[in-house]
């Protein structure tokens, strides 16, 4: 049932006060109130059926130029919005040392490619390749307190630089591969040539990594002085960028480490069934290679939550890493199947404590999953990207009202 908007939520109208002078005037933040009990009150979340439900406006255009030519500015409001769940959630949180700070990426599937920077990104979960916008987010949690904080927008460097129209401009002739071996071989071929194109080579600055996004977001959140000793993140942001940044700042971290990373065999001690110390051929052994060498009995039951896993737990020495604590982890005592492998420079944590602190990362992927069910942090249908900044503020401005 479509329910008109005739006053904003209750809910909207407790918590906005807080926001009402970055807003240059009463209409814009009316707006405000509107489009945030749009999201939380509607099944249809775009900005459309937002604007049709709304009944104290004679111009069903003006929430539209609220995200496209009004000048409130999103930076501004996302830092009132970290600081207003601060002052308000003082004494539901846990200790900074208890805390943690989760960074992940999402995707936002679209059905056209007229959206700003839109462009193909890789699905892990489907193996396949969707238009689609690539958001890099952090979250804050401490106990039972939990809202996203920060985000940032990734676009794939040939999509960032404008890559093949730069190649078309100075290699006319060339065929571009399309098989992703000969196609890198190619890029380093006219590479050269395109950044010595001044036009070419700002874009070429201006790329970003999705680890250098994951920098600033860490960066934002100290800034916004968020308390937590501890940052998460999956194997594609364990990047020697991001660990620095983290060792300057004093943080801890906790990742996921692939099984095909190297350790180095340099005073690495591990006995085998009979207590002799197991010799290595070589100064470096992959992770996948070495589990099989662990005897069984090194393997120690670990009782989480209700459910058993079979850790091993070692300090170890990983190039471009230093000195970390690794733990494998295993689901069942005959140690078959996969395993999971976590590493961290909480170097005097026992693996319980490492997997219950990782296991914190979580409710990143129930907020994406909640924003986008229940809040429609992927249903807009601006076209330019500031607008859709916006949206996506609101959006998290609505999550931490409900929160």
């Amino acid at each position: 049932m479509q329910l008109p908007i005739v006053e904003s939520a209750p809910i909207v109208t407790e918590h906005s006060a807080a926001f009402q002078d970055l807003f240059k005037n009463r209409n814009q933040f009316q707006h405000f109130q509107n489009y945030l009990t749009g999201l939380i009150v509607l099944d249809n979340k775009t900005m459309a059926n937002i604007t049709r439900c709304i009944l104290d406006s004679a111009d069903k255009t003006n929430l539209s130029r609220f995200f496209s030519e009004s000048d409130w500015e999103v930076e501004l409001v996302n830092k009132e919005r970290v600081a207003y769940l601060l002052r308000k959630t003082e004494k539901q949180r846990l200790s900074t040392r208890k805390s943690v700070l989760p960074i992940d990426d999402t995707l936002f599937e679209h059905v056209g490619s007229l959206f700003e920077y839109i462009d193909k990104h890789y699905n892990h979960g489907n193996n396949t390749y969707p238009l689609a916008h690539n958001l890099v987010t952090s979250h804050y949690v401490s106990g039972a307190v939990r809202f996203p904080v920060g985000w940032r927008l990734y676009r794939r460097y040939e999509e960032c630089t404008q890559w093949e129209v730069f190649v078309a401009k100075h290699f006319p002739e060339a065929v571009i591969p399309q098989r992703k071996k000969e196609r890198n071989k190619f890029k380093k071929q006219v590479e050269p040539t395109l950044l010595a194109d001044p036009e070419f080579l700002a874009l070429h600055e201006a790329f970003r990594t999705k680890v250098s996004l994951a920098v600033e977001l860490v960066k934002e959140a100290i800034e916004q002085d968020l308390p937590f000793e501890t940052v998460l993140f999956d194997s594609w942001y364990l990047a020697p960028e991001l660990i620095e940044v983290l060792a300057e700042y004093g943080k801890k971290w906790i990742s996921i480490l692939k099984i095909n990373r190297n350790i180095s065999t340099n005073n690495l001690r591990i006995l085998d069934e009979e207590g002799q110390r197991i010799q290595f051929e070589k100064p470096k052994i992959k992770v996948e290679d070495l589990i099989p060498l662990i005897p069984p009995s090194a393997f120690k039951p670990v009782e989480l939550d209700g459910r058993t896993y079979y850790c091993f737990s070692k300090n170890v020495h990983i190039p471009s890493l230093g000195k970390v604590r690794l733990v494998i982890s295993f689901e069942n005592p005959d140690l078959e199947g996969t395993c999971a492998v976590l590493v961290t420079n909480h170097l005097s944590w026992n693996a319980k404590k490492i997997i219950q602190t990782y296991l914190l990362r979580w409710p990143i992927e129930t907020f994406y999953q909640d924003a986008k069910q229940l809040l429609g942090l992927n249903q807009y249908r601006m076209r330019k990207t500031q607008a859709i900044q916006k949206h996506w503020c609101l959006v998290f401005v609505a999550y931490s009202f409900l929160h």
